[in-house]
């Protein structure tokens, strides 16, 4: 099968400052193990994660050798083409994670993401076919079903980012109907499913973007406005954009870390939740003493649970929420196109690849 694997630079390097190759290979077809099933995969999509590998700022990479391969990317739709299981011959999410069942806190076991890494030895989505855990599998969503390249793309868009926004929003944030919920960073996919569950919870939701066309187009998602970043003074902007009837926010969902704690801090309310699942603005995060007055919380989240993904896609099927698609690449020859535009970060929407070309092909 086609798989695009890590390969790793020769010599000395340091992370961030380099940017491993991933070439287009033949590999065998993975056989399923014990409690495994294989999935023939039609669509895989991009997360940032598939450019940090590439610069080694990403935890657990592990290397392409002679003997096995190390392959790319978490995120992935297709057909469970094992027999015996209740999906087979069934259009498919694959689930990103290993190592977590359903605690709420924590990952219970050794957690790892699809893509290269080694807790879940380098297998990726970025490939014909992937073996799999026989409950990591979820039924496509039906509104995604019969409608080809665009459905398949948006299926592979919902596992990774999905559930990343999945619990931000109501694992971490509780975000609740009638709340002010700030989205930060809006155009990545994770940003974008978080604003659209909140709309779809009845939140009222504004964005922050470098990019007022981004802002524009969130608007069209449901937000209620936002502000650019970029503006030294955007949080006092966002306050006069906020109802007299509830001038504050309830919750923050970040992408970026960094200073943002100190940058909403006033328009939080007493007990307001940020709900941090990325690092964009910088590793460190400030926490003031005004926000520890205020009884503000930080609560990281990473990815999320296979019981969190289990109820994402049961409220992505409920609300018949489509994932917004930046650009579907037209086969994994292509994927190097997905890369570039993931690390120029001016996308809005999912970067997604069109594994399977064919025209004929049906949900």
């Amino acid at each position: 099968m086609k798989a695009i694997i890590l390969q790793k630079t020769e010599g000395d390097f340091k992370p961030g400052k380099v940017y491993h190759q991933v070439p287009l290979v033949q590999v065998p077809i993975p056989t399923p193990g014990p409690d495994q099933v294989l999935v023939k995969i039609q669509a895989s999509a991009f997360n940032h994660r598939d450019v940090f590998v590439r610069q080694s700022m990403y935890p657990g990479i592990i290397f392409s050798t002679p003997d096995k391969p190390s392959i790319m990317g978490a995120d992935a739709a297709g057909i469970l083409v094992s027999p015996g299981h209740p999906l087979s011959n069934k259009a498919v999410l694959v689930h990103s994670a290993v190592g977590w069942k359903s605690d709420p806190s924590a990952p219970e076991g050794a957690f790892g993401i699809l893509g290269s890494t080694a807790p879940t030895q380098g297998r990726g989505t970025f490939a014909e076919y992937i073996v799999v855990g026989k409950d990591d599998v979820f039924e496509c969503p039906e509104h995604f079903l019969g409608r080809g390249v665009e459905g398949w793309a948006e299926a592979a868009a919902v596992p990774l980012g999905g559930l990343t926004a999945y619990r931000a929003v109501f694992t971490k944030a509780n975000v609740q109907s009638g709340q002010n919920i700030l989205v930060t960073g809006i155009g990545g996919g994770v940003a974008i499913a978080a604003l659209q569950y909140a709309v779809a919870a009845g939140a009222n939701v504004w964005v922050s973007s470098s990019s007022e066309e981004k802002i524009e187009k969130a608007v069209k998602l449901g937000a209620k406005g936002g502000v650019n970043y970029k503006d030294a003074q955007w949080a006092k902007t966002l306050s006069t954009l906020l109802p007299k009837s509830r001038p504050y926010l309830d919750a923050v969902i970040d992408s970026g870390g960094g200073a943002i704690v100190s940058q909403t801090v006033k328009l939080l309310k007493a007990g307001g939740v940020v709900s941090c699942y990325g690092m964009t603005a910088g590793g460190d995060v400030a926490f003031p003493m005004t926000a520890v007055l205020k009884n503000i919380e930080f609560r990281g989240s990473t990815m999320g649970s296979l019981a969190e993904m289990k109820k994402a896609v049961e409220f992505i099927a409920k609300h018949k929420i489509r994932p917004v698609i930046h650009t579907v690449l037209d086969g994994l020859e292509n994927a190097e196109e997905g890369f570039q535009t993931m690390k120029d970060g001016k996308q809005f929407g999912k970067i997604t690849i069109a594994v399977v070309k064919d025209d004929k092909r049906k949900l």
